[in-house]
């Protein structure tokens, strides 16, 4: 008996109060995901970082928020669009590949910053919105794998695809479920590759499980403001959103450069 129970409660190198502490977080992320679409793996992984070190924050974040956005993918899958999965799927399996080979040997601060600049054009750049529109495009390919690759690094690249997914989607309820099935696809495939690289969930299960579960209540809770959000107040809060994980992004990498 003491030896279940011990296996239910311990995560390697995480105490029990920050177990109960990352579970709230799951719930809180993905209520914000849920009425915003974005947003809630930024703030999990940053709680996450306090706790873990990269090499076991990128995989166990990257099942939490595979469980937090399937979970939004399906409670909205008549929502997605889409035509532009199929796209960005073949996209996700060639940018996953090739991150798990270059793993270990790029600069995470120079990808922060990469992709932190661009989510500040995405979001400002009127010209930029006006062109992101076509759905059909090669585009989503190319953001595909992009972004897989980047998630490799980074985790939380939910934004990246994030000014995409509103351009290409008309209305709030179509970009929060098209973005969280994109997601999906990115997470699932970067648990995969991390598998295959050898990093050990089992130990991890039941905490990884009482995330998910909290995660999913989140993100019901988060639909629920979704569904009376006026369409003008989200579009706001969505561009205000990437702005400030933009920044956030560019404040932990920049400095790093003169390290």
């Amino acid at each position: 008996m003491d030896s279940i129970i011990a296996f239910l409660t311990d995560a390697p190198g995480v105490s029990l109060s920050v177990q109960v502490l990352l579970i709230g977080v799951s719930f809180i992320g993905s209520a914000l995901a849920g009425a915003l679409g974005l947003g809630g793996g930024a703030l999990v992984l940053a709680v996450m970082a306090l706790f873990f070190p990269p090499a076991v924050l990128i995989p166990l974040h990257g099942v939490v928020q595979l469980g937090s956005n399937l979970g939004r993918a399906v409670l909205m899958a008549r929502q997605v669009l889409v035509r532009i999965v199929p796209v960005f799927l073949a996209g996700t399996v060639i940018g996953a590949l090739v991150g798990a080979k270059s793993v270990v040997s790029l600069p995470v601060h120079l990808l922060q910053t990469i992709v932190g600049l661009f989510i500040l054009y995405a979001a400002w750049g009127e010209k930029f919105r006006l062109k992101a529109g076509k759905p059909s495009q090669p585009k989503f390919f190319i953001v595909g794998g992009l972004a897989a690759f980047a998630t490799m690094f980074v985790g939380a690249t939910g934004p990246l695809i994030a000014p995409f997914v509103r351009s290409a989607c008309s209305d709030r309820l179509q970009v929060v479920a098209t973005h969280a099935a994109l997601m999906t696809l990115q997470h699932g495939f970067k648990i995969i590759a991390f598998g295959l690289l050898g990093f050990a969930f089992w130990p991890y299960v039941p905490f990884l499980v009482a995330m998910l579960a909290a995660g999913f209540v989140g993100t019901v809770v988060g639909r629920e403001v979704l569904d009376r959000m006026p369409e003008k107040t989200f579009r706001i809060c969505f561009n205000v959103l990437l702005t400030l994980l933009a920044i956030r992004l560019l404040w932990v990498a920049v400095p790093r450069f003169f390290a």
